[in-house]
């Protein structure tokens, strides 16, 4: 069947907090299968000859040998639990996408991102990325005059934090190049949840307001750090927001939604 489509870029997904992911995992392992076996489906029947998808670092095993995670690491052990559901179903498009490809040697790729955060995530606290809630509760602190915040766990899980029109550059590039490989996208830094929190803070200029942390809460996994060997030698000028200029441009668009 002919297809005016030459590219698919597929985005779409159901996600959300570490709360989110525990109490609706019935409809994240759904709706994330469903969507992407349709997408994928009916690409390759309307002969979309290039598609790209986009996965996420939780896919990883829980715990592994060594880090960072390498994408011949995927399958290496069963994902985090607080998230197995969300993680299964972008696990089974890795393996869909792959499939295609040793099937009918169809040009479909994905790409990892690590921790994402952008200035048009959503600014609802249980459904939105960690450093897009967490700029949300300074806004809320700071209009209620309140002198800290609080987090979930112990702030000792390591993450790399990815602003998201890096992401959007890295894809756009592949459009441009053609690439078709695919591989890990993510900052060469892995921090703690403490020092974002304390990074964004700094950023903003309210270095007064304290940080609480809520022990009983999970923490999720401990770590999932990725390698970005591949995308540096496909891009090995590219450079990464850094992690307070980009806190600094989530802070002013949440500011403007206020408004």
């Amino acid at each position: 069947m002919a297809s005016g489509w030459d590219r698919v870029i597929h985005l779409a997904a159901r996600v959300g907090g570490i709360l989110d992911n525990m109490n609706h995992q019935g409809e994240f392992i759904e709706d994330n299968l469903l969507m992407n076996a349709h997408v994928l489906k009916y690409a390759r029947l309307s002969g979309v000859r290039r598609l790209t998808a986009l996965l996420s670092t939780c896919i990883y095993p829980d715990v592994a040998e060594s880090y960072p995670l390498k994408e011949a690491d995927l399958h290496a052990g069963p994902p985090q639990a607080t998230n197995f559901a969300y993680a299964t179903a972008k696990r089974a498009m890795a393996v869909h996408i792959d499939a295609y490809r040793m099937q009918w040697g169809l040009s479909y790729n994905y790409l990892i991102p690590c921790n994402l955060y952008g200035p048009h995530d959503r600014f609802d606290s249980a459904r939105s990325h960690f450093l897009t809630a967490l700029v949300g509760k300074i806004v809320e602190a700071e209009m209620r005059g309140e002198r800290s915040i609080r987090l979930l766990g112990t702030g000792a899980p390591l993450r790399q934090f990815l602003y998201a029109g890096d992401l959007a550059r890295v894809i756009a590039m592949c459009v441009d190049r053609d690439i078709v490989e695919s591989f890990n996208v993510a900052v060469d830094e892995n921090i703690s949840i403490r020092t974002a929190a304390e990074t964004t803070i700094d950023a903003l200029g309210k270095t007064g307001l304290g940080i609480e942390f809520d022990m009983t809460s999970p923490d999720g996994q401990f770590r999932k750090d990725v390698s970005n060997t591949k995308l540096r030698a496909l891009f090995p000028d590219f450079h990464f927001t850094p992690l307070a200029d980009g806190v600094r441009i989530v802070y002013d668009r949440y500011k403007e939604v206020l408004r």
